[in-house]
């Protein structure tokens, strides 16, 4: 059997949209997204994450720079769950705070290591940060892996930013009678 036959088979039993209804679906979910609350959403999502990636740098004593996906995960699926975005824009958000959160959790996860390096508190070696040492630490504490980890951050959150359609709002777009077809 042909490809061409295959995908002529393959149209004639899939079941045709109902633009109507595809339409109707399409504004209700764009009238659905919330950008602000997604933003906010994120900006707490990736400051989570950076605490979480200091926390864990300082309770083991190691850099670890693949807490960087961690960052992209949680950032991604919190825009996702509090913006209901279907818009590009969502992702972009996600995606720039995915490699903000990795920034500061990077930053936050040197000075945790500098402090148990100097024996001082994690908050004062915070407070001793200007845009200087900033600049320093992370130089000096760059390694070419992060670019890596830092990217599959970012594209996971551009990714998992835009939400999910459910089977049953996909049903709402099949002409009438294809819903029992299906289920069969």
């Amino acid at each position: 059997m042909s490809d061409e036959n295959i995908t002529s088979e393959t149209q004639a039993s899939a079941p045709a949209l109902d633009p109507a209804r595809l339409e109707h679906l399409r504004r209700r979910l764009l009238s659905e997204q919330n950008l602000p609350l997604g933003l906010l959403g994120g900006i707490v999502a990736a400051c989570a994450g950076a605490g979480i990636w200091a926390g864990i740098t300082l309770a083991t004593g190691y850099q670890i720079g693949f807490m960087a996906l961690g960052v992209g995960l949680l950032v991604g699926y919190t825009v996702r769950a509090a913006g209901k975005g279907v818009t590009n824009m969502f992702g972009v958000v996600s995606a720039s705070l995915s490699l903000l959160g990795c920034a500061v959790g990077n930053l936050l996860a040197v000075t945790a290591l500098a402090a148990q390096h100097e024996g001082m508190a994690f908050w004062s070696a915070v407070s001793l940060l200007n845009p200087v040492l900033v600049q320093e630490l992370m130089v000096a504490f760059f390694s070419p892996i992060d670019l890596l980890f830092y990217g599959i951050a970012v594209y996971e959150g551009y990714r998992l930013a835009f939400r999910q359609i459910t089977s049953d709002e996909f049903e709402q777009v099949l002409p009438d009678g294809n819903t029992a077809r299906r289920a069969a």
